[in-house]
C-alpha cells in the first residue's frame, strides 16, 4: 500500500483525505441547506445545526491535515502533456477551493460562537468561542457562509468536469490518478 504521494500518484491519504473532505462538504452543504428549512417545532431543529457544526470541525481538522500533508507529501508532478494555462488553471482552482473552504469553515465557526457557546463535536470534546460580541457577527458571517458555500460547490463541480474532461476527451491519468489507480501493476 503506497501511503505517500510519488511523483507520478497521488498516495493513499492523499485520496482518502480528499474524497471524504469532498462527501462531507457535499453532504454538509445539502444538510445546511436542509436545516434552515426546518421549524423551531421540527425535531431536527435543534439536532441537525448540532450535526453541521460538529462534522463541520471535523472537516477543518481533516483540511488542515490535508494542508500539512501536501507540505510532507507533495502532490504529482502535472503532466507533461499539460498545458501552460491548464497546469495555472489547476494550481488557482486548487487554491481558490482551499481558501474558499477555510473560509466556510472560519465564518461556520463564527456563526456557531457567536453568543459565546463552544462547539461540542459529537461529546467528544469543545472547541471554545473566542471571538464573542461583535454586533452582528452570527448575522455578517452566516452570509459569508452561505455565499462562499455555493462558490466551493460550484468550482468543485468545475473542478470533477475538469478531471472527466482529462479522462473522457484527453484520454490521460488525471482522473486515475485522483482515484488511487496503481500504475505500476502488470
Amino acid at each position: 500500500m503506497l501511503l505517500k504521494n510519488t511523483s507520478t500518484r497521488f498516495g493513499h491519504i492523499s485520496v482518502l483525505i480528499h474524497w471524504l473532505v469532498a462527501l462531507a462538504v457535499y453532504g454538509m452543504f445539502a444538510l445546511g441547506l436542509w436545516m434552515v428549512t426546518l421549524s423551531y417545532y421540527d425535531t431536527w431543529y435543534h439536532h441537525a445545526p448540532e450535526l453541521h457544526k460538529s462534522i463541520g470541525i471535523l472537516v477543518f481538522i481533516a483540511t488542515i491535515m490535508r494542508v500539512i500533508w501536501r507540505v510532507i507529501s507533495p502532490p504529482p508532478k502535472p503532466l507533461a502533456s499539460y498545458s501552460p494555462l491548464t497546469r495555472i488553471g489547476s494550481k488557482l482552482i486548487q487554491l481558490t477551493l482551499y481558501i474558499v473552504l477555510f473560509g466556510i469553515l472560519i465564518s461556520g465557526y463564527l456563526i456557531s460562537t457567536a453568543e459565546g457557546e463552544a462547539i461540542r463535536v459529537f461529546g467528544w470534546f469543545e472547541i471554545p468561542a473566542t471571538l464573542t460580541g461583535q454586533g452582528i457577527q452570527a448575522d455578517t458571517a452566516g452570509v459569508i457562509h452561505l455565499y462562499l458555500a455555493w462558490i466551493v460547490v460550484v468550482l468543485s463541480l468545475l473542478h470533477g468536469l475538469a478531471a472527466l474532461k482529462h479522462h473522457f476527451i484527453d484520454r490521460d491519468i488525471t482522473l486515475k490518478r485522483m482515484l488511487g489507480y496503481n500504475f505500476d501493476k502488470k
